[in-house]
């Protein structure tokens, strides 16, 4: 190879490893390539799920923390930095960038941005944050706060495959209860686990798959209620909401809330004293939740509502 092929192939090179990365410093674009990167280092990915040029969060994000040198130097040795963006202005990515990062936000269900994940180096994510105010320095504390999540994740998995039955399933159930992650993403990397915990405790002693059956209706529940407000049917909401309470297998917190959109069909009927009542029951039922110190004040909204007659737009929940 003579000294110009030698330039010419060094030229390649250098721009192919160029294109991994993202228009940050120290960021790169490529998740594969980054994957690569966290195995051979022994580090952690932290991905960034951004819109780089209109989400004003991500831009403060950007401004306050990834680009400032506390920040990069709190993470150097633990992550790999991962840009996903998703700009408005998509000439700033390559084609291939484009169908990567729309493919990740659904593998990922990312539903806003910023979002941060922090994965192992496979990419199985075992933390989620976003915009943190307190600057880089409380970023990279809250970030070693998260971390924390995988350590006792595998913890627990280790655990596990040294039990059977009941007490591998509650080894399993606290590993990915230690993450918090939501079900779709626990469903996307998690499965195997998943299966593990049903195998184990075929019986549910750990109440794993009630708990499991019962978000599955309430996502159900939700979607069909969307269905009907779409269409203003508060009728056939108001049987849905009647049928969902009536089958029950839901969390108390869960429950109030659905009992709570009763009061709010009604109050959009502006049919106020059966609004008032459904407030009065909805608090009777979990005095203590985390919303029903807020169903007095609503309570009071709905009264001051009914005295002017309804001529006002219908209470709105807070």
């Amino acid at each position: 190879m003579n000294h110009l092929t030698k330039s010419l192939v060094a030229l390649v090179a250098l721009h192919c490893i160029g294109t991994t990365f993202a228009a940050r410093e120290e960021w790169l674009s490529d998740f594969t390539a980054a994957k690569k990167v966290a195995a051979d280092s022994k580090k952690d990915l932290l991905m960034d799920f951004t819109g780089s040029d209109w989400c004003s969060w991500c831009i403060k994000l950007d401004k306050e923390v990834f680009s400032q040198e506390p920040f990069k130097a709190g993470v150097k040795d633990k992550f790999v930095l991962v840009e996903l963006d998703f700009p408005h202005d998509k000439s700033k990515l390559s084609a291939d960038t484009l169908k990567q990062n729309e493919e990740m936000g659904e593998k990922y269900a990312i539903k806003g941005y910023p979002t941060i994940l922090l994965c192992d180096e496979e990419g199985r994510p075992y933390a989620k944050t976003g915009y943190q105010e307190g600057g880089p320095e409380a970023y990279v504390k809250h970030l070693e706060e998260l971390h924390a999540a995988k350590a006792v994740r595998d913890k627990s998995f280790a655990e596990a495959a040294k039990s059977e039955g009941v007490v591998k399933a509650k080894a399993l159930v606290a590993a990915l209860g230690a993450m918090g992650l939501e079900d779709s993403a626990v469903a996307n990397f998690y499965g195997d686990v998943v299966a593990q915990i049903k195998a184990a405790d075929p019986k549910d002693e750990t109440g794993y798959a009630k708990a499991a059956a019962a978000k599955e209706q309430l996502v159900a529940f939700q979607e069909k209620l969307q269905e009907l407000g779409q269409k203003g049917d508060f009728d056939g909401a108001m049987v849905l909401v009647d049928k969902t309470l009536k089958e029950g297998g839901f969390s108390e917190e869960d429950t109030q809330q659905i009992m709570m959109v009763r009061v709010m069909i009604f109050a959009q009927q502006k049919k106020f004293d059966e609004a008032i009542k459904a407030v009065d029951e909805a608090k009777a039922f979990a005095p203590t939740s985390k919303i029903a110190g807020q169903l007095d004040g609503f309570k009071t909204r709905l009264e001051a509502a009914k005295q002017k007659g309804g001529a006002d737009e219908p209470v709105k929940e807070k």
